[in-house]
This record gives C-alpha cells, sequence and structure tokens, in this order.
C-alpha cells in the first residue's frame, strides 16, 4: 500500500473554493476543477513519484489480480475523481463501448492528435459514471419524462415555444421518437431563430417565476435556465437544459449516467467515479470544441425519471461477495449496472474500524477528516480529505481507522 497523489485538473467550471477548503488549504487563484485518483494515460496518479499506469503495466497481475487483469488486461478499468464545479459543465454525453472504440480508431487514421483541441475519442473505452454528493450538488440529468416537459411547456404559455409543442406526442410509446425530433429540430434551426426562441422562453420563465403559477420543480428550471442563458447566450446548451432533469443531492445521494445519456452538472462537490475513460461529446456550454452531429449520434432518446441511485447497506449489497467484504463499521454502496467499478461510503467514528478485502486493486479516499490504512504486515498509510491511498491486488486486507477522535469518512473503489 502506498500514498497515491492525485492530478488536479483546472478546467473553467472549477471552484476556487471547494477543492482547497476539504484539502484543508486558502482559497486558490484559479479553478480547481478535479482531482483524479487513477490511471489514466492522459493524467496518471502517481505512486511515490512513479505512474501508477507503468506500475500497473510492470506487474499487472500483482497490482491488478487474477480476475482484472484476464477480464480487463494491463490497466485499471476505473476513474476515481473529486470534482468541483462553481458554473455549469458543458451539456455532454458519453459513448458506448462500441462507439467509442469507432470513434477512436476513426480519428486515428484522421490523423488527429490525441491532444488536439478538435479531438472527440481520447480512448477507446465507454464512460458510464457515478457521483456522490459531498455537498448540495445541482445536476441536470437525463432527459425529463415527456409528460412533465408537456406540462412545463404548457404552464410557460410561450407563443414561441408553442410551435414545438407539437412534437411531443402523447404516447407514451413514441417518447423516444419525440425527444429525438424536438432535440435534433433545435440544434439545426438557424443561430438567428434559435436565440429569438430562447430569449422568449427566458422571458416567459421569468413571468412564471414571478407569477408562481407553476409547480415548484419548474420555478427551479426556469431560473437555472435564465442563468445559464446569462453566462452563455443563445447556446443550444440553454434549450437541452429545458428538457432534462433536474436533480438537487444533498450529501452522500448520487446518480448513475449510462452511455449516451444528455447531462451537465451545475455545482457542487462529488466524488465521481467511471470507467477509465475522458472521453466526452459536448453539445453546449463551453468553451470548448463542440461536436452536436457526433453528440447526436451517441445519444439516447429515452427519459430518464429519476437516474439516482439508491445507497444501501453495504451487507445487503449481494454483488460485494464475489469481490470482497467490508465489515465492522457502517459502509454504504451504491448498486450499478456495469462491471468496472464499484463504490462504497464507509463512516467511521472515533472508535469505528473497518475491515475492506478485496480480490483486485482498491484505492481508498478520503473526504473527511483523516485516517489510518494498516495491514497485518506492518505496513500503513495515513491520509487525510482530498487524499488517497492504493492498495494493490497482492496486499492482504486492510483496516482503515480515523486518525482522530471527530471520526472520517473513506470512499473505498475497487472493480
Amino acid at each position: 500500500m502506498k500514498l497515491l497523489t492525485s492530478a488536479a485538473r483546472n478546467y473553467s467550471w472549477g471552484s476556487r473554493t471547494l477543492i482547497p477548503t476539504l484539502l484543508g488549504e486558502p482559497e486558490a487563484t484559479s479553478p480547481v476543477a478535479e482531482l483524479w485518483f487513477g490511471a489514466h494515460p492522459a493524467d496518471p496518479s502517481t505512486v511515490d513519484g512513479e505512474k501508477l499506469d507503468e506500475i500497473i503495466a510492470a506487474d499487472p497481475q500483482g497490482q491488478l489480480g487474477k480476475r482484472v487483469a484476464e477480464t480487463y488486461g494491463a490497466g485499471l478499468p476505473f476513474l476515481l475523481k473529486i470534482l468541483a464545479a462553481a458554473e455549469p459543465l458543458s451539456l455532454q454525453a458519453h459513448p458506448s463501448k462500441q462507439q467509442a472504440e469507432e470513434g477512436f480508431a476513426r480519428e486515428n487514421a484522421e490523423g488527429i492528435e490525441l491532444t488536439a483541441a478538435n479531438r472527440n475519442y481520447k480512448d477507446d473505452n465507454h464512460k458510464p459514471e457515478l457521483i456522490v454528493a459531498l455537498t448540495e450538488f445541482y445536476a441536470m440529468a437525463g432527459f425529463r419524462p415527456l409528460s412533465q416537459t408537456r406540462s412545463l411547456f404548457a404552464a410557460l404559455d410561450c407563443e414561441e415555444l408553442a410551435h414545438y409543442e407539437g412534437m411531443l406526442d402523447p404516447d407514451p410509446a413514441a417518447e423516444g421518437d419525440s425527444l429525438r425530433a424536438l432535440f435534433t429540430t433545435w440544434i439545426t434551426i438557424p443561430s438567428a431563430k434559435r436565440k429569438e426562441l430562447i430569449s422568449a422562453v427566458v422571458a416567459a420563465g421569468e413571468r412564471l417565476r414571478e407569477s408562481q403559477a407553476g409547480e415548484p420543480w419548474m420555478s427551479t428550471v426556469m431560473g437555472t435556465v435564465s442563468k445559464i442563458n446569462e453566462q452563455y447566450p443563445g447556446d443550444i446548451g440553454v434549450l437541452g437544459a429545458l428538457l432534462l432533469n433536474h436533480i438537487v443531492l444533498q450529501p452522500g445521494e448520487a446518480i448513475y449516467l449510462d452511455a449516451g445519456q444528455l447531462h451537465a452538472y451545475v455545482s457542487g462537490l462529488g466524488v465521481e467515479i467511471m470507467a477509465n475513460s475522458d472521453n466526452v461529446l459536448r453539445g453546449g456550454l463551453t468553451p470548448k470544441f463542440v461536436d452536436v452531429p457526433e453528440l447526436v449520434k451517441v445519444l439516447t432518446y429515452q427519459a430518464a425519471e429519476d437516474p439516482r441511485v439508491e445507497q444501501v447497506a453495504h451487507a445487503d449489497a449481494a454483488e460485494k461477495e464475489a469481490t470482497g467484504s467490508i465489515t465492522g463499521a457502517t459502509a454504504w454502496a451504491y448498486p450499478v449496472p456495469i462491471g468496472e467499478f464499484l463504490l462504497d461510503r464507509v463512516e467511521l467514528s472515533g472508535a469505528d474500524s473497518a475491515e475492506v478485502d478485496s480480490d483486485g486493486p482498491m484505492i481508498l479516499l478520503c473526504t473527511a477528516g483523516a485516517a489510518t490504512v494498516s495491514n497485518d504486515e506492518g505496513e500503513s498509510v495515513d491520509f487525510s480529505a482530498g487524499h488517497a491511498a492504493w492498495i494493490p491486488a497482492s496486499d492482504p486486507a486492510v483496516t482503515i481507522r480515523a486518525a482522530k477522535a471527530e471520526g472520517a469518512e473513506v470512499f473505498v473503489a475497487r472493480v
């Protein structure tokens, strides 16, 4: 086991305070958006100054274990992050595994450099992702059920918007086709007409909020749409935000997004885990490269009524039994339908300890207080909030303890 040094990403939407506060540091001079804990070749973490991807490549069986190495090859299947958003991320979706392989091969054949600004596919992997809130966390995630969107459009009573209401077929079986027709129409209308539509929608939203005529969630949505339009006037992402679920997570709550689900995180601090990929197809709300035709190709046009993941007591999560266990402290699991990662949240009081075992590699990430991880071979690592430990598969089971009386919170990431 070793202390794992993260790689920092300073995107413009990041926060100057959220991650520094977690680390116990003063406000940063520029936005700190993400800390990466993993072995993605674009920005691998380090162990004693050596890149984690190189450590794993040199000893896949020892670092990953037989099961993981045989299934996923000589690479860590997941990427763990701390994400801090002060402004909305780009309106985006991620490709499926097949789409990623095809897109990566195509852009390689076209000679587009991996670091090029117009590169969509940075690797050949899909990117299903789970995010768990550390603070109140606002996300736009997945298309809202069309019955609710029709109600929102009716409440807005906007003449310019009414022109498109006919695309929203009331037949539930046609929901996907309706969403596809509306979204693809909106992204292809001329810029001047789009800006005219957005201005009318924002004005209607202001009237709705002032009158308090609609349901409470409608005011929340339209307030966010208005703020986004102030930052990105006339952007297609403003219209996209009109169609998505707007979700406010409290600490410990989570959402899961699979391939093709349109989303944009808006604000807050969270722990995010995903398949080991950096593939993002952007449609708006960003100064970065936007490729709307490619985004449209990967989108899934089925509504996601609620993409939340219910946290369950670890002892009740049956899928954990085959890959490892956590005993001795309160631990919460976040079940997801893919194999690349499992994420658990362990709550430690000052007197608690948790026994953690796995047949594969683990990353332990402290998000509150300070903790010590040790094993029966006399090895130990101390780490505090915002820091992590790497546990290779060849290590024996470990024990996590809070380092101070006020306790600690530790996330356990594994395959």
